[in-house]
C-alpha cells in the first residue's frame, strides 16, 4: 500500500469523523481505493455521503463542489483524487 500525503491522510481523518467510520484508522484508507461501490472494493459509500464528504470540504477547506460537476466522478473516485482537488482548489 502506498503511503498518505499529509493531505491525505488530513482527508482520510475528516472522512472518518465526517462518516463515523470509526472502526477504520487513517491508514486503512488506502489512497487510491475507490471511496464508492462495494465494501470489497472500497469504502462502500453511497450519494449521501458524497453530500456530507463535500459539505465537510467546503467547511474545512473553503473547497466548493457542485453536485452536477461533470467532473464529480473523477473527483471522489479515490482519497487521492480528492486530495488532488482540494490541493488544486487552493492553489
Amino acid at each position: 500500500m502506498s503511503e498518505h500525503t499529509a493531505l491525505e491522510a488530513e482527508i482520510a481523518a475528516l472522512l472518518i469523523e465526517t462518516l463515523n467510520l470509526e472502526d477504520l484508522e487513517v491508514d486503512e484508507i488506502a489512497p487510491e481505493a475507490p471511496l464508492f461501490g462495494t465494501e470489497d472494493d472500497g469504502l462502500g459509500l453511497d450519494s449521501i455521503d458524497a453530500l456530507e464528504i463535500a459539505q465537510a470540504l467546503a467547511t474545512t477547506y473553503q473547497v466548493q463542489l457542485k453536485a452536477d460537476d461533470e467532473n464529480n466522478k473523477a473527483i471522489f473516485r479515490s482519497l487521492r483524487s480528492l486530495a488532488d482537488y482540494v490541493q488544486a482548489q487552493r492553489a
